[in-house]
């Protein structure tokens, strides 16, 4: 038997009710395997947290979650909470600190899923974009001063480090060649003619090493238009920490809701543990409905399980999800009427009749 330890952070909004689904599919999911069990560690930091104590984890909260073999994040923030202290409280330090540099987010359009682009179906969008996750424009670096006088001034500095940007392309052409052997490499060198061409110059250095790797290069806003009018010409997309932000949300979108995007901030390296989360957000406008979308948490899991080596497993709890939309078991962001329990009760019954043979 293979074990597991999991800490797992719901945090604030929807988090709770998103991570609870997961962990009870993860456990039909464990039970059905029976190769495996997860030891789940659970974490109550997030902004009630910070209104008791006045920080979102405690001074030591790496330490705790070092010994973890991956952590299950939901979502941070609250709306009587400042965006940027959640995110610098909770999350990026997560990521930082556990040095998380690849950001891995895939996009397909599940089976029952409409996309809002006009003709666009499961075989014309399969997308996995690689985000630079530790520098860039989220490296934190920069300043305020003369507040409040009309010469007040703030800096907000990108930082762009040859290793950085070396790893990182190095991760995003291997994945490449796992998937269908194409990469998009997105920047905005005609504009930010210094840290951007520098990505440009040393994508072309990693190139050399992948010779079985077809590659491109698009401006981000040229990209925006290609993945909305030419989605069959993208595999596998490499950005900056801000523009694979930005563009996962359009392709989640796309995809057809925020409500069933995964991401994965992963150490490559495995030195920390990775965490593994939904992109949507805290969603405070349904908090507490019941009709939050479980299926982002539940392909987080997935990828989580993937990265700790049970790639059975995660394929099996992709076939499931897929069998649940494809049945039209969906929640109000796709359409559908379900609620968060009923999706999530669905998917655990795939599960139970999943053949993992």
């Amino acid at each position: 038997m293979r074990h597991y330890r999991i800490a797992a952070i719901p945090a604030d909004g929807i988090g709770p009710e998103v991570i609870s689904a997961g962990l009870e599919v993860l456990d039909a999911l464990a039970a059905r395997d029976g190769g495996f069990n997860l030891v789940i560690d659970h974490y109550d930091w997030g902004t009630d947290y910070y209104k008791r104590h006045g920080v979102l984890m405690p001074a030591d909260g790496l330490r705790q979650l070092r010994s973890a073999d991956a952590i299950y994040f939901g979502a941070v923030g609250a709306p009587d909470v400042p965006d940027h202290v959640t995110l610098w409280g909770l999350r990026l330090p997560i990521c930082q600190g556990f040095d998380q540099y690849a950001n891995v987010r895939p996009t397909r359009i599940l089976p029952g899923v409409k996309s809002p682009l006009a003709g666009v179906g499961p075989a014309d969008l399969d997308w996995l974009i690689v985000r630079e996750n530790s520098e860039g424009e989220y490296a934190g670096q920069g300043g305020r001063s003369h507040r409040g006088f009309p010469e007040e001034v703030a800096t907000e500095v990108a930082i762009f480090t040859r290793k950085g940007v070396e790893r990182i392309m190095r991760f995003a052409f291997g994945a490449a060649r796992a998937r269908r052997g194409h990469l998009t490499v997105v920047t905005k060198s005609n504009a930010q003619r210094h840290g951007m061409v520098m990505w440009d110059e040393i994508a072309a250095e990693v190139a050399a090493e992948f010779a079985d790797v077809t590659w491109d290069k698009e401006l981000v806003d040229a990209m925006t238009m290609r993945m909305v009018r030419r989605p069959r010409s993208i595999d596998t997309v490499v950005a900056t920490n801000l523009h694979a932000d930005i563009l996962s949300d359009l392709a989640a979108a796309l995809a057809g809701s925020l409500g069933v995007a995964p991401t994965g901030n992963v150490d490559p390296e495995r030195r920390f543990p990775s965490m593994f989360e939904p992109i949507h957000g805290s969603a405070f406008d349904i908090t507490g409905k019941g009709i939050a979308n479980p299926v982002a948490s539940f392909w987080s899991a997935a990828l989580m399980l993937e990265h700790l080596g049970e790639a059975r497993a995660a394929s099996a709890l992709m076939a499931a999800v897929e069998q649940v939309c494809a049945a039209g078991i969906l929640t109000p962001d796709l359409g559908g009427t379900a609620t968060t329990a009923a999706v999530t009760r669905a998917v655990c019954e795939a599960i139970r009749g999943t053949n993992l043979a």
